[in-house]
């Protein structure tokens, strides 16, 4: 795991939300499950992850969005089905790779509304505050 995404995934919020993810891997289709998700990334909970380093397209799965959401990502970690337990569950790490700026704020504010969604306005608020304020 490199340093800087060491350190990018301490910064960052991660919000115990489960989307289904969906991926190919060679010529086979995946169907996994988010653990939880940030505005940099996501965990994703497979018995069979991808080798750090591998980049991807996948499919989220997000209610309330009337098409699913198409992102590019990176593993950048993983925990293998033989290292894993209740609290780190076998899986692997997720960076978000944006093509442009544009793409980045749309992801964002998906993860706002996730986080809303989920939290309600007023936790989430304080969550997105803090972030602001730290500058994340």
């Amino acid at each position: 795991m490199s340093d800087s995404w060491s350190a990018e995934r301490r910064e960052l919020d991660r919000l115990p939300i489960e989307l289904r993810v969906e991926y190919r891997r060679l010529n086979s289709f995946f169907a996994d499950y988010t653990k939880n998700i940030s505005k940099g990334g996501t965990f994703i909970r497979t018995q069979k992850p991808l080798p750090p380093g591998t980049e991807f397209v996948f499919v989220l799965i997000v209610p309330k969005l009337s098409e699913p959401l198409r992102l590019n990502g990176e593993v950048v970690w993983t925990t293998e089905v033989a290292k894993a337990s209740d609290d780190s569950p076998a899986g692997m790490g997720i960076r978000f790779k944006y093509v442009d700026e544009a793409e980045r704020t749309a992801t964002e504010d998906v993860v706002e509304r996730l986080v809303k969604d989920e939290l309600g306005d007023h936790i989430s608020e304080r969550l997105l505050r803090i972030n602001r304020e730290d500058g994340r």
